[in-house]
């Protein structure tokens, strides 16, 4: 990567995020940005729970919810904020320094290299070389979609009861004429 980076004392995790890799030192990450590059004085676990806080949970929770919702306990993959669809994924045990955590929706395509690790190109056609076998990567991607669809899913289904709830059967012809009036009464208001 040739962008220069930007240093930031601490970081919370957004739509334009992309990766959370451990520095060299492994006491700070390096976070891949669609746009940015930023070393950040946290470590990538340190980040993702104070997203995870920010967000209205801890990541001990949203790790327990990807337990319930799939059955998922080795690597499960997290919903940052459920409400922006940002979904990330570990390359390797949360607890292992050298974890690195990868946005599910910044990932455009995977390839395998002749080393067994995985090369990772984003959505904006930046790459990076993951330490993990292409079937473990593939594995942990297929999680992630996995849940992405079931929580979407619960989304959708409370949204159709909350229309359904403020739109009973029935009453769209009174919705209708309720509209009417009002531009009516706007139009000559």
């Amino acid at each position: 990567m040739s962008r220069l980076k930007k240093n930031v004392e601490d970081y919370i995790i957004n739509r334009f995020t992309m990766a959370i890799l451990p520095s060299e030192d492994r006491m700070s990450s390096v976070i891949y940005e669609l746009n940015d590059l930023l070393h950040v004085e946290q470590r990538p676990i340190d980040v993702i729970e104070q997203s995870c806080r920010y967000f209205g949970s801890s990541y001990h929770g949203r790790k327990e919810g990807t337990r319930d919702l799939m059955g998922v306990t080795h690597k499960p993959p997290i919903v940052i904020d459920p409400a922006n669809a940002i979904y990330f994924f570990p390359t390797t045990s949360s607890t292992r320094p050298q974890c690195i955590w990868l946005s599910h929706s910044y990932v455009k395509k995977h390839s395998k290299t002749a080393n067994n690790a995985t090369i990772v190109t984003f959505t904006n056609g930046e790459e990076l070389t993951v330490n993990m076998s292409i079937g473990s990567f593939e594995n942990q991607f297929y999680r992630t979609a996995q849940l992405r669809t079931i929580i979407s899913s619960r989304i959708e289904n409370e949204q159709r009861k909350m229309e359904m709830l403020l739109m009973p059967k029935g009453e769209s012809k009174f919705s209708q004429l309720y509209e009417q009036i009002i531009r009516e009464i706007q139009r000559y208001s």
